[in-house]
């Protein structure tokens, strides 16, 4: 079974017993981990309001949300790097900071550019807290514990796009959009106190004969690659999957993880142990960590979209009916985190999936308000006990020095699922979104559901069995 393992001991942290404020750190990690996914999805009700107060245009209005997950996914392998490298305690203070100072800047900015800018800062903070925080986890926690400790945080990281819709229209009803960012100021400060006293000391755990000196060039090429790859991803879903410019966009992220896979063979001290992707463990729990943020995002982006546009409601009347969407996601993890030390990964995996490919049944077949908010719902149970799945996956085994490494990756397929996610299912809803048709929603639903079908097959085979 890969969801428990000895190899990173919760005494790598404090001798031979467990850190007594372990359980503390494990509630302000998943808080903070909670503020950066809450990020994706918090501004989009109040993208209407904020282009117009700032008088920006559609393409930059966009990109607020854009170039957050862009520069959030394309630094997450060097966040989990430099965790390794300079120990996680040090990086998520580091990154907690330049995210709550960058939420800052946004909420007080006068013009577009300074939004921009600001959300560019979020996303480096997020892109260093993100890989350390969980890095932090995996080596606080052992055994039956990290299991529940990953379920703790996957309930947390995941319910935070559905509950960034509702606070989204509180805070655009009531006070106004610049508190999408100021909300992170306070809560961000609070983190940072409580971390002060409950983070233990955490040097950094290095392979031997390997240099301290980060791998410049590797950082360069994957960034640029994993970046061009969420960008085209991102820019597929108006201007076409089959385009010139979608199609070389691609071409150019291939080149460049090839030329980073090329480098990462000769250099003195790698980015990363490429071995780790051959790893049926990592490559299985990525796998899952994708496609359910996919499911996620399309659920957050269908069913918004659906509330306001086709049914007509106001922001706050659609945060609100997003409040079950968080809560079984929530639930779902916990149950997760709690039976897959019985069940193993891959049956809770295909179990997952398959609820989900239910949820999203529902509103492909019944196309009202009801039966969008059941199944997004149930939906979003299932998908909740993935997020476990993948974390316990694919951190189960690691060693010590892996640890931030492999957190990386985890955190980065999770902004490559988000990013595919939207860009499906916006280009099969597209009719719907420009108010031409409506049959665009239950369409985009029918694929969302079919995909999870497909990837409970897949999970199956892929997913190492309980033994």
């Amino acid at each position: 079974m890969t969801t428990a393992s000895n190899t990173t001991p919760a005494g790598d942290v404090a001798g031979n017993q467990p850190h007594p404020r372990r359980w503390l750190a494990l509630g302000m990690l998943g808080l903070a981990q909670f503020m950066l996914i809450l990020d994706v999805t918090v501004v989009a009700i109040a993208l209407p309001l904020m282009g117009a107060d700032l008088d920006m245009s559609r393409e930059a209005v966009t990109w607020v949300v854009s170039i957050y997950t862009l520069t959030f996914g394309g630094l997450m392998l060097l966040g989990g790097r430099l965790a390794d490298l300079i120990g996680p305690r040090t990086l998520v203070y580091t990154g907690l900071t330049i995210f709550t100072l960058a939420s800052l800047s946004a909420g007080v900015a006068q013009d577009g550019a300074t939004i921009l800018s600001s959300r560019v800062g979020q996303g480096i903070g997020a892109a260093l807290l993100s890989p350390a925080a969980l890095s932090v986890v995996v080596r606080l926690f052992e055994g039956e514990e990290r299991n529940r400790a990953l379920g703790i945080w996957s309930a947390l990281g995941g319910a935070g796009a559905a509950v960034g819709v509702l606070v989204g229209g509180v805070l655009s009803a009531g006070p106004g959009w610049p508190w999408v960012f100021f909300v992170n100021v306070p809560a961000g400060v609070l983190v940072f106190v409580i971390l002060l006293r409950a983070l233990p000391e955490m040097p950094p755990v290095k392979t031997p004969g390997a240099s301290a000196r980060p791998d410049v060039l590797g950082a360069l090429l994957v960034t640029g690659a994993t970046g061009t790859l969420i960008y085209a991803m991102i820019d597929a879903g108006e201007a076409g999957w089959l385009q010139p410019r979608t199609l070389s966009l691609f071409a150019v992220s291939i080149v460049l993880y090839a030329a980073f896979g090329a480098w990462q063979r000769v250099a003195r001290s790698p980015l990363m142990d490429l071995g780790l992707l051959t790893r049926r463990p990592v490559a299985s729990g990525t796998f899952v960590i994708a496609i359910a943020t996919a499911l996620m995002v399309a659920v957050f982006f269908l069913g918004s979209f659906y509330l306001q546009d086709r049914a007509d409601l106001g922001p706050l009347a659609t945060g609100l009916l997003f409040l079950p969407v968080a809560l079984a996601t929530m639930a779902g993890a916990q149950v997760g985190g709690r039976v897959i030390g019985r069940t193993g990964g891959r049956a809770l995996g295909v179990a997952g999936l398959l609820v989900a490919a239910i949820g999203l049944t529902i509103p492909a077949v019944f196309e009202t308000t009801v039966g969008v908010v059941l199944g997004i719902s149930l939906g979003a149970a299932g998908i909740g006990t993935l997020f476990v799945v993948a974390s316990a996956t694919a951190l189960g085994l690691i060693e010590p020095h892996e640890a931030g490494i492999a957190s990386g990756i985890i955190s980065t397929f999770h902004e490559f699922g988000a990013s595919l996610g939207a860009a499906v299912v916006s280009s099969v809803a597209a009719a719907s979104l420009t108010g031409e048709t409506g049959s665009g929603f239950a369409s985009a639903f029918g694929v969302a559901a079919a995909a999870a079908v497909i990837s409970a097959v897949v999970a199956g085979l892929a997913l190492p069995s309980r033994k």
